[in-house]
């Protein structure tokens, strides 16, 4: 398990960026079409405002850009230096990894855009009571 604190935290489980202490998300399930993206509208345990402004993860999919990017390159590596495929099967595993994994790129982007602008405070109750 990951130790609360850590962004990579928040990024690797969908947790609130605050205060690690509940998902973001309604709906475990990310390959569910309902639930891929569809976020609580608040932490129950810190009230953070997880759109804080609208259009506010608009600017995940410059963050989706990039991870998809390296995903790309991985599924790559994977097909033509480990597996020894041709480029043409490398190319066809290359678009099967990255339609797969479209659920799990839009969720970290997501998680990733957020903990650029929210960090971790060990002291949110404090939060709370002002």
């Amino acid at each position: 398990m990951l130790k609360k604190g850590l962004k990579i935290n928040s990024i690797l489980t969908g947790s609130c960026p605050r205060c690690h202490q509940e998902s973001m998300y309604t709906g475990k399930n990310l390959y569910h079409p309902s639930y891929t993206i569809k976020m609580n509208e608040k932490c129950s345990h810190c009230g953070l405002h997880y759109v804080m402004e609208p259009s506010f993860f608009y600017g995940s999919m410059y963050v989706s850009y990039a991870v998809g990017v390296a995903f790309g390159v991985a599924s790559f590596i994977i097909f033509y230096f480990f597996l020894k495929t041709n480029l043409k099967t490398a190319f066809i595993g290359i678009c099967l990894t990255l339609l797969l994994a479209m659920p799990l790129i839009m969720r970290i982007s997501r998680n990733i855009w957020i903990n650029f602008f929210v960090s971790y405070d060990k002291n949110w109750k404090s939060i709370l009571k002002k």
